[in-house]
C-alpha cells in the first residue's frame, strides 16, 4: 500500500510485546517504510571509523549509554545522507553578557526541514527512550506518529518463558507459537536453542516495572503532542489490523 504523506514513526512497548513483529510487517505492508536503528548506526559508524564513531566506540565496548548529543548528531548526519533532512546551519550572532559586550557567541542548530515525501518515511528504532531525549529529538525531526503497543502483562510473561534463541544469527522462536520445526533446535541450521539469562519471572518482572517507569514521560510526552496512539492485543495478529488501520487512516 502507497503513502500520501511522510510517516515518522516510533514504536513503544514492554519486552516482549512484539515490537520487532509489528515493525517488521508495517515494512512489508508499506514498502516506503523503512526502518533507522540507531544501534545499528552506531555499530556503522564504529567499523567505519568514522569521527563519530570513535567518539562512542570505548562507551559502547563498556557497556555506557551513548550522550544525546552524540545520539542526536548520529540521527541528523543518517537523515541528511538520506536526502530526508534538508540542513539548515543557522548562524546567531550577539552580544555576550560581559562587561566588553563586545564579544559575538555563533550559535549552530542540527534543526533542518523534514522530507514530507512518503519515500522518507521511516521507524525509529533506539531512540527516544525518555521524555526528555524526545524533546531534544523534535529540535531534529518531529515524530509524528508514536505508537503504545500494549498487551497483559501475564501474557508477555507467559512469551518470556517460553521464548528460545538460536544464539549464532538471533533467530528468535516460542513454545506458545512460532515453535522451531524440530523442538530444540534451529529451523536453518538445525543448532541447538539456548534460552537467554534474563528469560526468567524474576528478572521479567524488574525489566517490566522499570520500563513502566521510564516511559511514562516518553508517553505523555507524544500524547501531548497530539500524535500518541495506544493499540491493544492479546497477540500480535490480534494488534496488527488496528496498527494498519491507525496508519493507514493517518498517511495512506
Amino acid at each position: 500500500m502507497q503513502l500520501r504523506r511522510a510517516a515518522r514513526v516510533l514504536l513503544v512497548g514492554a519486552p516482549g510485546v512484539g515490537k520487532g513483529t509489528q515493525a517488521e510487517r508495517l515494512l512489508n505492508r508499506f514498502p516506503q517504510l523503512q526502518s533507522i536503528s540507531t544501534g545499528d548506526l552506531l555499530r556503522h559508524n564504529v567499523k567505519s571509523r568514522t569521527p563519530l564513531g570513535i567518539q562512542v566506540e570505548s562507551v559502547m565496548k563498556s557497556g555506557g549509554l551513548v550522550a544525546d548529543d552524540l545520539m542526536l548528531r548520529l540521527i541528523s548526519n543518517e537523515l541528511q545522507n538520506r536526502g530526508w533532512l534538508a540542513r539548515q546551519t543557522m548562524t546567531l550572532s550577539m552580544a555576550a553578557v560581559h562587561s566588553s559586550h563586545d564579544a559575538e557567541h555563533h550559535l549552530t542548530s542540527l534543526r533542518g526541514q523534514p522530507s514530507e515525501d512518503p519515500a522518507a518515511s521511516f521507524i525509529l528504532d533506539g531512540y527516544p527512550r525518555n521524555a526528555a531525549q524526545a524533546h531534544s529529538l523534535e529540535s531534529i525531526i518531529p515524530i509524528n506518529l508514536a505508537v503504545s503497543l500494549k498487551t497483559p502483562f501475564e501474557v508477555l510473561l507467559g512469551r518470556i518463558s517460553g521464548r528460545w534463541v538460536h544464539q549464532p544469527s538471533g533467530r528468535v522462536y516460542n513454545t506458545s507459537f512460532n515453535k522451531p520445526k524440530v523442538p530444540g533446535h534451529d529451523d536453518i541450521t538445525g543448532e541447538p536453542l539456548t534460552k537467554r539469562p534474563d528469560d526468567t519471572e524474576e528478572v521479567y518482572r524488574a525489566r517490566y516495572d522499570q520500563f513502566q517507569k521510564a516511559n511514562e514521560s516518553l508517553l505523555e510526552h507524544y500524547r501531548q503532542k497530539g500524535v500518541l496512539i495506544e493499540v491493544e492485543g492479546m497477540t500480535s495478529d490480534e494488534i496488527s489490523p488496528k496498527l494498519y488501520a491507525e496508519f493507514e487512516k493517518r498517511f495512506a
